[in-house]
């Protein structure tokens, strides 16, 4: 990464690698709240000269440290710093709705030396949207600057009529505080004594401000205790094998750093630096991800969602009473209408998949207490499927933008050129996606039989009977006899669009597929056309829209690689399902931080490494939540608490001959256990099982003796 991010709960700070916010940067530097920029500037300077970047380190995720010093300084043939005489230590957190900036200074100079350093600051409280190039609009204005003793803020009343502020604190008497944004501070250093500074940028917005700032390093302490409360919630897993270990740590750190609460208990955000907000798809998916590691996400995501349901027909925001929203905007253009994000519905998927987690989250955990909480939610979204979804009553669900400022395809794959006949023309809506109608599938089946346990029988037979009636048809309508594949899509004529894509993987996990179809599909996914050896294209080369570099037309997105490998895995294709997962962790190995991006290029694996796509979000959700789900598919692991049984049938990657997992919540007990390879067999030693499920397994299942 070219940039440097942190974030905590809905702030969140984005610098280049020396920790600057630059002005009029290509990236949008800055620190941001509620889809407002709370600081458009904010550079270091050290006797007004710029330092020289020795380090810069993202990989703690609650902590950012850079390391500079300074550049060699004389004035009219006279010495005034020797270069390298300074080290200067930045460490930055964000708590509390604060960003905290520790700057340790340390002189190396032989001698006593003097010098200065300086903040330059400056704030526009540009709306996101602004500052990005998607839009302009009638905004507030800046109303002043209070200078304070140790203090500088800055006032705004926007559009809205929602005051805002930033205010800039600083614990060391300063020297010099300007107006405009400028304060520095004298220094004098022996040799290797230090001095330190602690900078506090409190973002504020409203009436009520909170003038009791927590001290820098109590802040820190109770990040780093929440941090260690994360991990010890979370189920723990350990390997052999060092690049998926690392993979699954940084999965789990990325994932707690991107988890938000709007009210209604945690949930993880799509990704940074611009999708720090509730996305209904993204959120969805990736506590779908995260089923297997902390189930109490999913509460605090389908609680978010079901908040925001539709209500009303809104063609202005794509909405329709019982719709799962796509994305939420707090910012000023959305808060005076001037775009539809307040929030924007323009997704066809989210509501089946709001769904899909609900169900797989009570066979987690078998709280149907929760099922009876959201019955009303769960009633909204079966209609909205059926009645407003279903526009033609042809049992597919469908999409089609009606919002001015909308989004043209409303599925995963959302970008214009993604949904592209054989031809090379591009689909016309309304438009119904092969994995839409799965997830449809899916959802049904699985509300189905939590209506079973809830003694909902005439409601569960009808889910039912709607569900097969729609495989029967989705069969009929999607298949291609021509290449033994599925089709993206069918058009407004009902026509297929042909295009050979990764989507129809995602249909193996909701278990539609007839099973001759289901074989060649698989074939198809691993397929040299398909599979790159780093993971499986969005497109398959040789398509008229195949396009290596782009977004969605032959890329490789991780996320898509662990649905496939889900639905591979419970379809017993595990030996393929084990080829896409060494191929994304041989692709992890070139990635920084260990980190699977967004997405990458979907060139060879004969290159000498994966290719970077430009402009990937980093860390993503459901790219976090990626190794999580490889965890779980290589397990084969499906619990059900509807049945009372826990499937375990695990196949390890080559290169990996243990697997240990401690603390899997299910039902109302845990789940301990470890697996071996031994020999030419597979063996379950459980540790622990207090779950009350029955282990139904394939593989031998032995009692652990440590």
């Amino acid at each position: 990464m070219d940039y440097r991010v942190i974030k905590e709960n809905d702030l969140f700070l984005l610098t280049d690698p020396a920790g600057n916010i630059n002005e009029n940067h290509q990236y949008g530097l800055g620190l941001y709240m509620k889809d407002t920029r709370f600081l458009s500037k904010f550079r270091l300077k050290i006797n007004d000269a710029d330092p020289v970047l020795l380090s810069s380190s993202a990989e703690e995720n609650l902590l950012a440290t850079i390391l500079l010093t300074n550049p060699h300084m004389e004035k009219e043939g006279e010495l005034v710093l020797w270069r390298e005489s300074i080290e200067i230590e930045r460490k930055r957190f964000i708590y509390g709705g604060v960003f905290y900036e520790k700057i340790k200074l340390k002189s190396y100079f032989p001698k006593k030396i003097a010098f200065t350093l300086s903040i330059q600051a400056d704030v526009d409280f540009n709306d996101m949207f602004i500052v990005r190039g998607f839009q302009t609009g009638n905004v507030g204005k800046r109303t002043g600057e209070i200078k304070g003793e140790s203090s500088l803020t800055y006032t705004y009343k926007g559009a809205d009529d929602i005051k805002r502020a930033t205010r800039i604190l600083w614990d060391k008497e300063a020297s010099y505080v300007d107006e405009q944004g400028e304060v520095t501070f004298s220094f004098e250093l022996n040799h290797q004594e230090e001095e330190e500074i602690t900078l506090m940028v409190q973002p504020q917005m409203g009436e009520d401000i909170n003038e009791n700032i927590l001290s820098a390093d109590e802040a820190l302490s109770l990040l780093t205790q929440s941090y260690k409360k994360w991990e010890k919630s979370s189920t723990k897993v350990t390997t052999d094998h060092p690049t998926m270990q690392r993979l699954i740590t940084r999965g789990l750190n990325d994932l707690r750093v991107l988890l938000t609460d709007v009210g209604f208990g945690a949930f993880p955000v799509a990704g940074l630096p611009w999708f720090g907000v509730p996305f209904g798809r993204d959120s969805l998916i990736a506590a779908l991800q995260m089923l297997a590691f902390n189930p109490e996400v999913a509460k605090g995501t389908l609680r978010t969602m079901a908040a925001y349901q539709g209500t009303a027909n809104d063609p202005w925001r794509d909405e329709q009473p019982g719709k799962i929203m796509h994305e939420i905007r707090y910012g000023e253009l959305a808060n005076t209408n001037q775009i539809p994000f307040t929030p924007y519905y323009g997704t066809v998927d989210a509501t089946p998949l709001f769904l899909i987690l609900l169900t797989e989250y009570v066979k987690w955990t078998g709280d149907l207490e929760f099922v009876q909480e959201m019955h009303m939610t769960i009633d909204r979204a079966l209609t909205w499927i059926n009645d407003y979804g279903d526009r033609d009553g042809d049992l597919f669900l469908e999409y089609h933008q009606e919002s001015s400022k909308g989004i043209a395809n409303q599925g995963w794959k959302d970008s214009g050129d993604s949904v592209v006949h054989r031809t090379g023309e591009y689909a016309k809506t309304p438009i119904a996606l092969v994995e839409v109608q799965g997830y449809v599938y899916q959802a049904k089946m699985g509300i189905a039989s939590l209506y079973d346990q809830l003694n909902k029988t005439d409601e569960a037979n009808n889910l039912r009977k709607e569900a097969r009636q729609l495989r029967k048809k989705f069969n009929e309508a999607f298949w291609m006899d021509d290449v033994s594949f599925y089709a993206i899509a069918l058009d407004e004529h009902k026509s297929q669009v042909g295009t050979i894509t990764s989507n129809p993987g995602h249909a193996l996990l909701a278990e539609i597929m007839d099973e001759e179809k289901l074989h060649k599909v698989s074939e198809r996914l691993i397929s040299d056309s398909m599979f790159s050896g780093y993971g499986i294209r969005t497109m398959a080369e040789g398509e008229a829209g195949y396009n290596p570099m782009s977004y969605h037309d032959g890329s490789i997105w991780p996320h898509d690689n662990s649905l496939i490998v889900l639905g591979l895995s419970k379809a017993n294709k595990q030996t393929e399902a084990n080829k896409v997962i060494k191929g994304l962790v041989d692709a992890a190995e070139h990635f920084e931080y260990d980190r699977l991006p967004e997405l990458f290029c979907g060139y060879s694996s004969k290159l000498d490494k994966p290719v970077k796509y430009p402009v990937a979000c980093s860390p993503q959700a459901w790219a976090a939540g990626t190794p999580l789900a490889f965890v779980q598919a290589m397990l084969r692991l499906f619990p059900d608490s509807t049945a009372g049984t826990i499937q375990i049938n695990p196949v390890l990657i080559d290169d990996m001959n243990e697997l240990s997992v401690e603390n899997l919540v299910i039902g109302s007990g845990k789940l301990s256990l470890t697996v071996k390879k031994e020999e030419s067999e597979t063996i379950i030693y459980v540790k622990e099982n207090t779950t009350k499920y029955e282990l139904l397994s394939q593989c031998k299942v032995r009692n652990y003796v440590g």
